[in-house]
């Protein structure tokens, strides 16, 4: 069972990882009966890239690890996570996180530039 987001852009939530309400992150507004209601426009611009840049930033050296992974790999556990870059379980689980978060933030941008604004609803 997952939780999805749809509307101008349209994804799934990473299972145990990603919280619904993820694209708070980067700004925009939401409202909560059984979805959030996401809406960025141009001028939600510098708070997208500042949220991407702080991604990238807690990230590190990282993501080239995870962009390897994850297009070598089908699935995912964090002990594999943890194992390919070395790291504790906590710091696996953590990064994976921003990661997730990363590729969120990357499609909310890509929507708005491409139409000038992105709505979307995440289930809860």
């Amino acid at each position: 069972m997952g939780r999805f987001y749809n509307g101008d852009i349209e994804g799934k939530f990473w299972f145990a990882v990603q919280a619904s309400d993820d694209a708070s992150f980067f700004g925009g507004g939401e409202s909560e009966p059984n979805y959030l209601n996401y809406y960025f426009d141009k001028s939600d611009l510098p708070k997208i890239n500042a949220g991407i840049k702080k991604c990238k930033e807690e990230l590190s050296k990282y993501k080239v690890k995870f962009d390897k992974f994850f297009k070598e790999n089908e699935g995912y556990t964090d002990e594999m996570i943890a194992k390919e870059l070395k790291v504790s379980l906590k710091k696996a689980e953590e990064l994976l996180k921003w990661y997730a978060r990363l590729g969120l933030g990357e499609e909310i941008l890509e929507c708005v530039k491409e139409k000038g604004e992105c709505s979307f609803e995440a289930e809860l």
